[in-house]
């Protein structure tokens, strides 16, 4: 019989919403059509994107025609900063991001880098934010870029958007941000925080995975992005291909649902993680890590001192006692977990290899119970007191 699971690794992926699911496996059996078809079968598919496509933008107040479907937030990235590097370098070839950034920025950063692009990587405090001081000292005339994450997938520390984007424009750059992990969670209005540029994943809000999109402002300031991919000119010609119908059904279904239910999501969420993070903090030897105050309200990283994180896990996943759910938390990002570096927003945050080694990610999601939570509570307990007492 297999084992009952509780899952906190809700900012690696979620599970579909079973609403989310119904709405999109009409599109994966009876209305299977290309939604570029001129036929009605076709313009039903057609319809769909609409709709969803509408949804997504009012998730974060944009216009229709500012999004662009995608396979995720990695793609969405990539076509984002490589897009702005080819039509906007003879402004400049600086670009600025942050050291704590997903790695699908700071590879492509490092990519453009090796075609003679110039890139700042912006130190972090203590608790995981920037400088804004730091920031105002690094723009330059040539600066064509800011890239800096909205919510860090790690510890959740929320950076200040709209400041860091008011900076960006009095140089004349362009403000992007990956807002992977900040979508349906927080309330954007990309208008009022000055983003022109905003990447987003659908298997972190409850959608499948393979979907995702990019907001390219095309208002006040229209941001100029070339195709990536060529053939057939979908997506307003910038990226070609026979559109994914159930995944972007799934997104816009996620999108509508976010919207309706983020205050109450947060509500029930923050209760949970606010009782595990107390509750795991009486463990000794256990700190937060990141800023307490301006982080994401479904997540805790927490370092045990003197227990590695891998240990851990396995402890989580493995458990001695038969009549135990299986644990999912991480030490990480789920994209650099083949890595066995430590994890580079803790080294950067000024954590030492050991204490980074010691850290896991709790990230609760909305299916979860406060039952769930005391199981998870004992069970941290317990494996953490285990490894320890090896060690001596």
């Amino acid at each position: 019989m297999q084992k009952s699971l509780i899952y906190l690794d809700n900012n690696a992926t979620t599970p579909i919403d079973k609403r989310v699911l119904d709405e999109m496996i009409p599109f994966l059996t009876t209305n299977f059509a290309n939604a570029n078809s001129t036929h009605q079968f076709g313009v039903d598919s057609h319809n769909a994107v609409k709709k969803s496509r509408k949804e997504i933008a009012e998730l974060i107040g944009a216009e229709t025609n500012e999004i662009i479907f995608t396979s995720g937030a990695t793609e969405s990235i990539n076509i984002a900063i490589k897009g702005i590097a080819d039509s906007y370098q003879n402004k400049g070839k600086h670009i600025i991001t942050v050291s704590t950034e997903h790695s699908a920025v700071l590879d492509t950063c490092k990519y453009l880098e090796s075609k003679g692009f110039e890139i700042t990587y912006l130190p972090v405090k203590s608790d995981g934010t920037i400088s804004l001081e730091k920031l105002k000292e690094t723009l330059r005339d040539d600066t064509i870029l800011v890239s800096v994450m909205y919510v860090n997938n790690e510890t959740g520390v929320i950076q200040p958007i709209k400041q860091i984007s008011q900076l960006t424009h009095s140089v004349g750059a362009i403000f992007m941000t990956d807002a992977t992990q900040a979508v349906g969670k927080i309330d954007i209005d990309v208008d009022d925080l000055g983003i022109d540029l905003l990447s987003m994943s659908g298997h972190k809000i409850y959608a499948c995975k393979g979907v995702g999109a990019l907001y390219i402002r095309q208002r006040k300031t229209r941001i100029k992005i070339p195709a990536l991919l060529h053939g057939g000119g979908h997506e307003r010609n910038m990226r070609s291909g026979t559109l994914n119908v159930p995944g972007i059904v799934s997104l816009g279904k996620a999108c509508e649902l976010a919207r309706k239910e983020m205050i109450d999501n947060k509500l029930s969420i923050i209760k949970l993680r606010d009782y595990l993070e107390t509750e795991l903090l009486k463990i000794p030897d256990t700190t937060i890590n990141g800023n307490r105050d301006n982080r994401l309200f479904n997540v805790t990283n927490l370092c045990f001192k003197g227990a590695d994180s891998e240990a851990i896990i396995m402890g989580l996943s493995s458990p001695d006692n038969v009549e135990l759910p299986l644990i999912a938390v991480s030490n990480g990002s789920a994209c650099t977990s083949m890595s066995i570096d430590p994890s580079h927003v803790l080294i950067a945050m000024g954590l030492s290899e050991n204490e980074a080694f010691n850290s896991i990610r709790f990230s609760i999601g909305k299916e979860n119970t406060l039952e769930e939570i005391k199981i998870v509570i004992n069970s941290v307990s317990t494996v953490v007191s285990n490894l320890r007492s090896m060690s001596f």
